[in-house]
């Protein structure tokens, strides 16, 4: 804020309603079930589009967005690979379709095709997944579901009683202060 006289004047438009949203949602309930979303959408086959069902989700089931945010990255062009071949495989344990190692070499060659993608095209790096064949989708979708759902409860666990913890020990603190 630049102060001119008694009058203050915003540097950055709208910035109270920035600190409101980025406030908003602060127990450890919200933060740490933003956490678990963006964990859960980070496993799903949703690169590119991510950010905004984050967003929608969060704002919907009364989330921390800027916590679900942070996790969401977890999924990126490096990681995509590895991390949907894993979903892969467990989807394949429960709907047949192509060898894992085929699958991988598919990932690893959409991964270096979204390598070469501008990063604000995200409607294409959404649309190059979904091409892939009904073989590999369907596998891939019930594993990333699964896997999702496992590792969005342990984010929650863990960070709710991390943040829990903190809570608890920067109140004792201002006890004996």
């Amino acid at each position: 804020m630049i102060l001119r006289g008694n009058k203050e004047r915003n540097i950055i438009p709208y910035r109270s309603m920035v600190k409101w949203m980025v406030r908003l949602r602060r127990s450890p309930r919200a933060i740490a079930g933003g956490f678990a979303l963006g964990t859960f959408v980070a496993f799903t086959p949703t690169i590119g589009v991510q950010f905004a069902i984050v967003l929608f989700l969060g704002t919907l089931l009364n989330m921390n967005r800027p916590a679900a945010l942070v996790t969401i990255w977890i999924t990126n062009v490096a990681t995509m690979a590895p991390i949907y071949t894993f979903n892969y495989w467990v989807g394949s344990l429960l709907c047949s379709g192509p060898s894992t190692g085929q699958v991988y070499r598919v990932f690893a060659d959409l991964a270096a095709q979204m390598m070469k993608m501008n990063g604000w095209e995200v409607i294409e790096q959404f649309k190059a997944v979904m091409s892939l064949s009904r073989e590999i989708i369907i596998p891939l979708v019930i594993g990333s579901i699964i896997v999702g759902l496992i590792a969005a409860l342990i984010v929650y666990v863990a960070s709710f009683a991390m943040l829990r913890f903190l809570l608890i020990r920067k109140h004792r603190k201002r006890i004996l202060s």
